[in-house]
């Protein structure tokens, strides 16, 4: 009497924990995380210790408040001042890079290569790169947080918040790491080729210039702007020192819509091309 051996597929989710196992192995020995977190770090305190102002009274610090370097007094929107998004924004372009970098080393090692011809999915890295790029992202904002603290005891700035609202904007911005690192990993997808290009492409589109740019045309406080602001650039500028719960709601439904479209978007192309 023969036994017929069965093969059975692995689940979604043991696909996922595989894949995702090997992308966190890579990401904590991989150096440039960590000066990734060192850079996030420092950005605060040079920001703080370093940005001044021109008033009759003479040069002062463009921020007194030390909070002011994690979000801005009120929710940004097109045409408010540029020097209001100099806060904990800025690290979703540095997880941008390191987005860039990560794939980057993908293709450049043949790693992608031999994935795929294992029989990975490509709906599984897209979603594996996003979600080990949002760990890597929301990780910088822990450490630019923690250096804008030390930043703000050191040039003893002002301390003064609303601590319930502070929470919630961090947390919404932190929430947004998922559909910045979604947008990442697609706009690397699409420039596999062409390293330089990727980390350019990252660079720009985090510094929301091309949304400033088109959100500009119409008024600040029209309902188009505020869309603009809220879904296109990312509800990251929508978290403020005045958010409250549904602001953290608006930023987690707007981050799960990026990874969801833009998942799908890099599956897409993926499945259509050379991904080699």
């Amino acid at each position: 009497m023969t036994k017929e051996l069965q093969f059975t597929s692995p689940s979604f989710f043991q696909r996922i924990k595989g894949m995702l196992g090997v992308d966190f192995y890579r990401l904590f020995h991989t150096p440039m995380f960590y000066i990734f977190l060192g850079i996030a770090a420092i950005i605060p305190a040079m920001i703080l210790g370093m940005t001044t102002m021109e008033t009759a009274e003479g040069t002062k610090p463009l921020y007194e408040n030390t909070w002011q370097i994690i979000a801005a007094y009120k929710p940004i929107y097109a045409v408010s001042d540029i020097a209001e998004y100099a806060n904990m924004n800025m690290v979703f372009i540095f997880g941008g890079i390191m987005v860039s970098v990560f794939i980057g080393h993908d293709y450049k090692s043949g790693y992608v290569k031999q994935l795929f011809t294992t029989h990975a999915k490509k709906q599984d890295y897209m979603i594996s790169k996003s979600l080990v790029g949002a760990f890597s992202m929301a990780c910088m904002c822990i450490t630019y947080i923690i250096g804008g603290v030390v930043a703000g005891l050191l040039t003893k700035a002002d301390f003064s918040v609303n601590v319930a609202s502070l929470i919630f904007g961090i947390l919404g911005k932190m929430v947004m790491s998922l559909g910045w690192a979604s947008l990442y990993t697609f706009l690397n997808i699409i420039f596999r080729r062409y390293f330089g290009i990727s980390i350019a492409s990252s660079f720009f589109f985090g510094t929301g210039i091309l949304i400033v740019g088109a959100a500009a045309m119409i008024k600040n406080t029209a309902i188009p702007a505020v869309i603009f602001n809220i879904f296109l650039y990312g509800s990251s500028v929508y978290a403020c020192l005045e958010s409250t719960p549904l602001t953290l709601v608006i930023c987690a439904l707007c981050s799960v819509a990026w990874a969801f479209v833009y998942n799908w978007l890099g599956t897409r192309i993926l499945s259509k091309s050379d991904v080699y």
